[in-house]
């Protein structure tokens, strides 16, 4: 693929960024190239390559998935304006 004078234009519109006409050659010019290297990146073979989230090889601790109400709360809502029977109390704001 190969980006034109007036494709860089518009690309540069859509981003809202302004380049001056002089400027227009230069950068289609080093978009072709950045363009060429990902042509080259779909080059290479990764099948049976697994993805990785880091060059590290590391472990996520992890813990049990389970649904608990805290079991504390009167601690939780200690801090509430107005607290009543272990929820938090608001003022009615819809008549």
């Amino acid at each position: 693929m190969s980006l034109d004078k007036a494709t860089v234009a518009k690309v540069a519109h859509l981003a809202r960024i302004r380049v001056p006409e002089g400027e227009l050659d230069h950068l289609a010019g080093q978009l072709n190239g950045l363009l060429g290297w990902v042509e080259q990146l779909r080059e290479v073979d990764t099948d049976g390559v697994e993805p990785m989230t880091s060059v590290v090889a590391q472990t996520l601790r992890r813990r049990a998935d389970a649904v608990a109400d805290g079991g504390y709360p009167d601690r939780v809502v200690a801090n509430a304006p107005d607290g009543a029977e272990h929820f938090f109390a608001v003022p009615k704001v819809v008549e």
